[in-house]
């Protein structure tokens, strides 16, 4: 069994590291990358706010050990979209494409190929987090001398901590991301459809629903694994946002579990 999953995860990581897909993945990911850590040094004195939803983030609050990835746990949001169009796409295409029930064929497992498929899907999500904090953290290093923020602190022991914490946290949020876009790949099994939806939903439904009422962003699946990536929020803890993305996640896997194993591929 477990021979045959690790042949299933280096077919999934063959089709994840193909050029096209690799590097545009990895594009998208730096120019966000370097887009949020430009904004919020070059913005440090803006009356408008240089941090998500106008919060203003001083040059004494990056300072802090917590300074260096100030940034990179920002951008969790647009990583996250980043992963689960990606995930979505790559599991719907193949029902689109028929290519499923070629590997069904081959490999009758479908549970094997679920775990296979999860697997390279989260090396996959790896290499996102590791490019984005690389790229986040030494565009922030770059502008801080001309900002006046002191990197004293960054690469200390608290500030190494803090860089460890926030690689595991933004690691988590994007997973959490991922696993919904392949879910929603699964369930819809368009390309098109599932990436329409998951963006719909996390850029535009939960900003609407928390505007008409803010509490409800403490409960929405997109706002929380936001939240995990940034350690915890004013108005949301961590462990809050971390326990009910759990359970979003964990319900979401039972119904794409069910779906893979019983539904015809054909239909």
């Amino acid at each position: 069994m477990i021979r045959s999953i690790v042949r299933i995860f280096f077919a999934e990581w063959r089709k994840l590291r193909r050029p096209t897909l690799l590097l545009g993945t990895l594009g998208a990911v730096a120019f966000f990358s370097i887009l949020v850590s430009s904004v919020l040094f070059l913005m440090i004195d803006s009356p408008q706010g240089n941090g998500d939803r106008g919060v203003r983030i001083t040059r004494e609050m990056l300072s802090l050990p917590s300074g260096a990835t100030q940034s990179f746990s920002s951008i969790g949001n647009l990583l996250g979209i980043i992963a689960l169009c990606v995930f979505a796409a790559q599991t719907a295409q193949e029902y689109s494409l028929g290519t499923l029930r070629n590997l069904l064929v081959r490999q009758p497992g479908r549970i094997r190929i679920l775990v296979g498929k999860l697997a390279s899907m989260k090396v996959f999500a790896m290499v996102m987090t590791l490019v984005s904090a690389v790229i986040s953290i030494a565009v922030s290093y770059a502008l801080t001398g001309g900002k006046n923020v002191s990197t004293e602190l960054w690469f200390n022991g608290d500030g190494r901590l803090e860089i460890a914490k926030t690689l595991l946290n933004v690691y988590i949020s994007i997973i959490g991301f991922g696993i919904i876009g392949m879910v929603l790949g699964i369930v819809l099994r368009s390309p098109i459809s599932s990436i329409s939806l998951g963006v719909l939903w996390l850029l535009i439904v939960e900003n609407i629903v928390g505007a008409l009422k803010s509490s409800t962003l403490n409960w929405l699946p997109g706002n929380q694994l936001g939240t995990i990536a940034t350690g915890g929020s004013a108005t949301v803890t961590y462990s809050h946002a971390l326990s009910l993305s759990a359970i979003y996640v964990s319900a979401a896997l039972a119904i794409a579990t069910v779906l893979f194993t019983k539904r015809d591929v054909s239909n």
